[in-house]
């Protein structure tokens, strides 16, 4: 079903500049660190929509979908290991199909049990399913491989087009496609009568039951599917890092999944992809930069939560109507004048944060330390007291600023209404 008021023109056309992006983007940022980024990236976003299509769409919270990422990673491994033993005539770009069917297989299973409940009941069954998996992986050692996992090698497979995929742009080119494929898949779904019905049974069960429809089939259909496209995200992980072990069932996989569609915006079908993004560069850069990066995505989280339930794409789809009315640029004094107090508050909290780190953490490598570049000694109380005064001044500034924003935000909306009336 096509949206009202759009031609399929315009339906295609962003898929279009989608894959223009993917396919321009190693040309940009041809560093290997950056291939390696955008593949992880690509590989978050088909689990991070899998994982919408069970929470966003359907309203299920789930704990534990790294299971269906994880088997079909460990599905693939050894179907690649499989295919290069019996010289079977089977390219690698096929590979994610294996986990893609090993995620539906194990998603029909373990979604008989967990999806007769919804809300709290469905969301601890998940989690016990996880955990239960997770422990069988450390048992199961013929096939999990204990610690170590299963490795495998991409390179023996049957070359198409006299690609190896030994080279990490093939990988990515190989990661994006089925991203591009895998969006495309997930986005049709959305726009069908079980889509629809997804939405109504997140909404009103009772109703779409006094309808005449079933709310466990609508649940459980859309369990396997979700678990199918996660099979396949685990899939295409394997191929890249060419290994499968048991983090990739564990509870954190699961964890991450969830931050980044709640960072990203699970009103939308763009939000998940963008919280993947986001959560990717995330996990690169700031482990690079810190060891207490997990520290700041809790705390991304829960600003996210408290103060834009929306996600990043709530918030800039928020101004789709402004910037359509030509009023958007009445809000850029306001926001302006807020981001100087902003910039403050969070510059005084990080340093904060390092600071307590490294006083109560790794004092046994001394209290001299470094930020942006400023040498000073954390056991010092003037660093504490600069550092708490940016974060109390950032703070207070902040708080002053806002009813500036929010009548600025006010005033263009009003605007643009009166422009589209």
């Amino acid at each position: 079903m096509r949206p009202r008021g759009l031609s399929l023109a315009a339906q295609v056309l962003p898929w279009l500049a989608a894959a223009a992006i993917l396919v321009a983007a190693p040309l940009v940022f041809t560093s290997g660190t950056a291939l390696t980024m955008m593949s992880l990236m690509g590989i978050m976003v088909v689990f991070s929509l899998s994982y919408n299509m069970l929470l966003g769409q359907t309203g299920l919270l789930s704990f534990g979908h790294a299971v269906y990422y994880g088997l079909g990673a460990f599905f693939t491994v050894h179907a690649m290991n499989l295919v290069a033993s019996l010289r079977l005539p089977v390219p690698l770009p096929l590979m994610p199909v294996v986990g893609g069917l090993a995620g539906l297989a194990f998603g029909i299973l373990f979604g008989a049990i967990s999806t007769r409940r919804a809300g709290t009941v469905f969301a601890m069954i998940s989690l016990g399913i996880a955990e239960l998996v997770s422990s069988g992986s450390h048992i199961l050692h013929s096939f999990f491989g204990g610690e170590e996992g299963i490795t495998a090698n991409r390179t023996k497979m049957l070359r198409v087009f006299d690609l190896s995929f030994g080279p990490q742009i093939q990988v990515y080119y190989l990661i994006a496609a089925w991203c591009l494929v895998c969006g495309v898949a997930m986005y049709a779904i959305t726009r069908t009568p079980l889509g629809r019905l997804c939405n109504a049974v997140r909404e009103n069960p009772e109703r779409v039951e006094f309808l005449g429809y079933e709310p466990q089939a609508i649940r459980i259909t859309a369990f396997c599917l979700s678990a199918l496209f996660a099979g396949v995200a685990g899939g295409l992980a394997a191929i890249n890092f060419e290994i499968a072990n048991s983090a990739y069932l564990g509870v954190h996989q699961s964890g991450v999944v969830l931050l980044a569609t709640f960072i990203g915006g699970i009103g939308t079908f763009i939000g998940p992809v963008v919280g993947a993004v986001v959560v990717t560069l995330l996990q690169v850069s700031l482990s690079d930069l810190t060891e207490v990066w997990q520290l700041y995505f809790g705390l991304l989280f829960i600003a996210i939560v408290m103060f834009a339930p929306g996600g990043i794409a709530g918030l800039a789809l928020m101004h789709g109507p402004l910037i359509r009315a030509g009023t958007a640029h009445r809000l850029l004094p306001a926001y302006l004048l807020a981001l100087g107090p902003f910039a403050l508050l969070l510059a005084g909290a990080i340093a904060l944060i390092e600071m307590a780190f490294r006083v109560l953490v790794k004092a046994s490598d001394g209290t001299a330390m470094s930020l942006a570049g400023l040498p000073f000694d954390a056991a010092h109380l003037l660093p504490w007291i600069v550092a708490g005064a940016m974060a109390f001044g950032g703070g207070l500034a902040l708080r002053a600023v806002l009813p500036r924003v929010t009548a600025a935000w006010h005033e263009a909306s009003a605007a643009a209404k009166e422009t589209l009336a």
